[in-house]
């Protein structure tokens, strides 16, 4: 690994922190769910997003390099399963069971078929 793809991961992942936190601050700011909104639209926007950037680079339609920094760095800063691992599992000792497996499976099938289109969008752009 060189050091610039060291760089543009790191920076990539700050960009991708930053975005999560800003994107989590606004949907919390107009919802009233218990349901963690905010962390299932980062985790399913950003698996369709890393199955995208991963669909152009397998296709030859981006560097590898700048796959490392958006996908690795970017989307790895934004997308966060160990939150919704916490916030499945605050769910459910907060006495919402359903809510709580909802949450926890509801958000991995979604994000799996969220990358799923991806990789299929980005292996045809």
């Amino acid at each position: 690994m060189s050091v610039l793809s060291l760089v543009l991961v790191a920076v990539g992942g700050g960009v991708g922190a930053a975005g999560r936190l800003a994107l989590d601050g606004a949907v919390k700011a107009r919802t009233r769910t218990p349901l963690p909104v905010g962390t299932i639209l980062i985790n399913v926007s950003g698996s369709l997003l890393l199955g995208f950037i991963t669909g152009l680079s397998g296709a030859g339609l981006l560097p590898s390099l700048a796959a490392a920094a958006l996908g690795t760095g970017m989307m790895g800063g934004y997308t966060t399963f160990s939150t919704a691992s916490v916030e499945t599992v605050q769910l459910m000792r907060a006495g919402r069971p359903v809510l709580g497996v909802l949450n926890g499976l509801g958000m991995l099938v979604v994000s799996v078929a969220a990358a799923v289109l991806g990789l299929l969008l980005g292996r045809i752009a």
